[in-house]
């Protein structure tokens, strides 16, 4: 290992250990009485989301496999979370840094990536993220970080702080210490390969619950175990959902998918923001419609437990798509029947 790249993974472990853990919140649920609710809250990393625990693995896996050296260019494939979290470590280690997305990324994201350093390469559609990025790679002998193939193994499942295992640690003292389910979307995959890998390398008995919004395959790869399904159009639900099945996604960790409408997955997010006064993105009302879901089948049944999901990014950065109503009406349809569920089942305002 050279010089310099001794020199970029210790300035990369020095920031993961400046940084404290997530907080884990509970949600307060009076029409859901036995049955505790729990988000961990991935926004307050230093780049604002889950992304950052990735962009971190990838770029310590890339550097040890000799992938990333002083002078290398690196190219990611990302619809703005994972672009901005790779932007601020690129911008650590001094390497330049180019991500590839879709022309309709949030604008926020957009120039977050530019405030780190990065520069944006934008495509129309989000099925050509990827052969961009890598002609991208191959134009500048660069490299292609590609988060949906390294996602599940760049990370180590088996513990080493990783999220599932402060999950059960930051549940101990709760009185369902371990979960009866953990509600996760999938975007690359990778932290629902690590929590089922974990929950099953502890023995514990808790679900692993994967939800996936429309315009995305992932669901329809679990049900049907056919790894080959492909669709054209892209998720609208930023961050999450795949138009295929990527190498990262490992659908036989997975023990229950659900479908989310896209509208549900907006309403849920909005919900949140009106109980607890956190904004979130719209891939956090995807994890929690699942969670919500799933505490309702649990109350019809009499049975008590804790359920906990994820926010995986802050609000800030939808504030002119997913909570702008102009935005939504026309990109995402009416959520008012959605919006009438949850109040009709959860009370609340």
């Amino acid at each position: 290992m050279s010089v310099w790249t001794e020199q970029a993974v210790a300035r990369i472990k020095a920031d993961a250990q400046r940084s404290a853990d997530t907080h884990l919140i509970k949600l307060e649920i009076p029409a859901l009485a036995g049955i505790d609710l729990y988000l961990k809250d991935e926004s307050s990393h230093p780049t604002g989301s889950l992304k950052h625990r990735l962009a971190r693995s990838l770029f310590l896996y890339a550097l040890c496999n000799g992938q990333i050296h002083e002078d290398t260019t690196v190219i990611e494939a990302s619809s703005g979370s994972t672009a901005v979290s790779e932007a601020y470590f690129a911008r650590m280690i001094g390497v330049p840094f180019i991500a590839v997305m879709p022309r309709k990324t949030a604008a926020a994201k957009i120039k977050q990536v530019e405030f780190y350093g990065g520069h944006c390469h934008f495509v129309d559609c989000p099925t050509q993220m990827h052969d961009a990025a890598q002609a991208l790679a191959e134009a500048c002998n660069g490299h292609f970080m590609d988060q949906f193939r390294y996602a599940e193994r760049a990370t180590d499942w088996r513990g080493n702080s990783n999220i599932a295992e402060s999950i059960f640690r930051q549940m101990k003292l709760e009185s369902h210490p371990v979960p009866a389910a953990i509600v996760m979307s999938a975007g690359t995959g990778g932290t629902t390969a690590t929590l089922g890998r974990y929950i099953r390398y502890k023995g514990f008995s808790t679900t692993l619950l994967a939800v996936d919004p429309e315009n995305s395959v992932f669901y329809d790869v679990w049900k049907t175990c056919d790894p080959n399904i492909e669709i054209k159009q892209g998720s609208r639900i930023e961050g999450i959902g795949r138009p295929r099945a990527e190498e990262s996604f490992q659908p036989t960790v997975i023990d229950r998918m659900i479908k989310v409408p896209d509208a549900a997955s907006v309403a849920a997010m909005r919900w949140l923001e009106q109980q607890t006064g956190r904004r979130a993105g719209a891939s956090t009302g995807t994890n929690l419609w699942g969670m919500l879901t799933l505490a309702v089948e649990m109350h019809q049944r009499g049975e008590q437990g804790s359920l906990v999901t994820l926010i995986c990014d802050g609000g800030e950065r939808y504030l002119d798509s997913y909570y702008d109503e102009e935005w939504v009406a026309k990109n995402i349809g009416d959520i008012s029947e959605y919006q009438l569920q949850l109040k009709g089942v959860l009370g609340g305002r």
